[in-house]
């Protein structure tokens, strides 16, 4: 039997009426990431979907995973599709062009759901209703920590150092200046 949990067992936990409320704007700022014709909201919505998978992770106790989204995604990967939006002077309008055909659309969707099913529906029959085994020592977060910086620190620094560059790097093939034959072409 999978659904052992009632409803009402299921209503009475506090971690679930969040959980439903993280879910719910997680699955409204997914959908208009992908439904939006500017491309600036949509990476706003972005950040509100990768925010509430940061507060489900918190919720599952993995505060480490959590702050990781957090800087990682959010702070890095969304900042930097802002960046290219703007130093690449890309259109920040609604754009009509972009838009698949209403059949590519349906179709893009059945598939994704079938794809939510066929995973669903694995998942179901490998693990069924048997419960999450504790952790019996659990690795702490102040242990990946020294992980990182002791051990690894300078291959830490290097890949920083080739992310500042590749990035600087960026900012300078975006920003050239036209050269004069290239207005002439342009106007």
């Amino acid at each position: 039997m999978f659904f052992a949990v009632t409803v009402g067992d299921w209503l009475g936990e506090v971690e679930n009426w969040v959980f439903a409320v993280l879910a719910i704007a997680m699955v409204y700022a997914a959908i208009r990431v992908v439904t939006t014709k500017n491309v600036v909201h949509a990476a706003l919505f972005l950040v509100i979907a990768l925010g509430g998978s940061a507060a489900i992770f918190l919720l599952l106790g993995a505060e480490f995973v959590a702050w990781t989204v957090v800087m990682v995604y959010i702070g890095a990967v969304i900042v930097l599709f802002l960046f290219g939006i703007m130093i690449t002077r890309a259109p920040l309008g609604y754009e009509t062009k972009l838009s698949h055909p209403r059949r590519v659309r349906i179709g893009a969707a059945l598939a994704s759901g079938a794809l939510f099913l066929l995973i669903g529906g694995a998942m179901l029959d490998a693990f069924g209703d048997d419960p999450v085994p504790a952790a019996i020592d659990p690795t702490r977060t102040s242990d990946i920590g020294q992980s990182i910086f002791e051990r690894f620190v300078i291959p830490f620094e290097v890949v920083s150092f080739v992310l500042l560059a590749a990035l600087i790097g960026g900012i300078v093939i975006a920003r050239q200046d036209p050269t004069v034959e290239e207005e002439e072409v342009l106007q």
